[in-house]
């Protein structure tokens, strides 16, 4: 959605969270890991964008506030792109042992193709 990867999946997060629906295992890190990226990377503050998706009705009112407000080049959204399907890098050790005890959770363990933790989000909610 206006180019940036997680948007989509951000803005239905937080219509779930307005409707005291977002599931259990999401609300410790609402706002932060990918939607911090999102927020830190757009020069967006957490509560303006809840605010917004609050006082609109389809995602595509999102998209057009998104698109007059946050101007941002091609290079930063594909540096937010390259750094959420670079998550945890090779070389974090700390980040390798938490997606590794997720995959071990969700009983996808033998899942050798779950490389990020992008990847491990679509198999755990089966889209991959």
């Amino acid at each position: 959605m206006c180019g940036w990867m997680h948007l989509p999946r951000y803005i239905d997060k937080i219509r779930l969270h307005l409707a005291g629906k977002l599931h259990p295992d999401y609300q410790p890190n609402f706002g932060k890991g990918f939607d911090g990226l999102w927020l830190e990377m757009a020069g967006v503050k957490e509560q303006e964008f809840i605010e917004v998706v609050r006082n609109s009705i389809t995602d595509g009112q999102v998209c057009d506030w998104v698109l007059k407000n946050v101007r941002k080049p091609d290079s930063v959204k594909e540096e937010h792109r390259r750094r959420m399907l670079d998550y945890p890098s090779k070389d974090d050790v700390a980040g390798q042992e938490r997606l590794k005890m997720r995959k071990k959770q969700s009983g996808l363990e033998h899942r050798d193709d779950i490389q990020c933790f992008v990847d491990y989000i679509d198999a755990d909610e089966k889209r991959i």
